[in-house]
């Protein structure tokens, strides 16, 4: 499904019940998908379907990454981790949605979209203003340094759940990640983890090094 405009797009994600929380759907309005597609792709931005970025990957479904972030229920002043930010839509989403006293730590395993991720970001001075931090590496094994996180969000699917993000996950922190079929909500809560699962989802793989 194409549509015109952002507002025409976020319209579709209310009427169908994704999208649902004022903050997300404030993020949805204000971080434009326009300024996260390749400039060949420009004309599709509004559809409701992935898009190629280069190398394999794409820019998620907008209905996907609605309901990772309705799952995720990201908060204003946060710490958040986001593995496998490819276009980096959806880092600047969740961005928008800290704010200024909030902060998301960004990784991405593959140089060229590393760089294209980045420099979609800066758009909206995100970087510039210390909300963002990006590292080029291997998501999958997190980023310790500046962990616990309150929300990890893994935007490809990995084959088993690394254990290492479990671990830097805070206490009633939220890890939203994509297997090969479909998405895992992992809630831990004094130590201990609940996980819901919600079949019907395809995502490019992991890439770990």
């Amino acid at each position: 499904m194409l549509f015109n405009s952002n507002q025409d797009l976020i319209n579709y994600l209310i009427r169908t019940g994704v999208l649902k929380t004022e903050s997300i759907i404030n993020s949805f309005l204000n971080i434009d998908r326009k300024n996260f597609v390749r400039p060949e792709h420009l004309f599709e931005a509004y559809g409701d379907y992935p898009s190629p970025i280069g190398e394999g990957q794409t820019i998620s479904q907008p209905w996907t990454v609605a309901f990772m972030l309705e799952l995720l229920q990201p908060q204003k002043g946060q710490k958040i981790l986001d593995v496998g930010f490819g276009s980096g839509w959806t880092t600047a989403l969740l961005a928008y949605i800290v704010g200024e006293k909030g902060k998301v730590y960004g990784i991405e395993i593959l140089p060229s979209i590393f760089e294209f991720g980045k420099n979609n970001i800066s758009k909206y001075n995100f970087i510039q203003k210390g909300i963002v931090e990006l590292k080029l590496g291997d998501g999958s094994k997190g980023w310790k340094e500046y962990s616990p996180f309150d929300r990890i969000l893994v935007s490809a699917s990995a084959k088993e759940i690394p254990q290492k993000l479990i671990d830097q996950l805070a206490n009633n922190g939220i890890l939203v990640i994509p297997d090969q079929a479909g998405i895992w909500k992992i809630e831990k809560t004094d130590e201990k983890i609940e996980k819901q699962y919600f079949p019907g989802f395809a995502f490019v793989p992991l890439v770990e090094e």
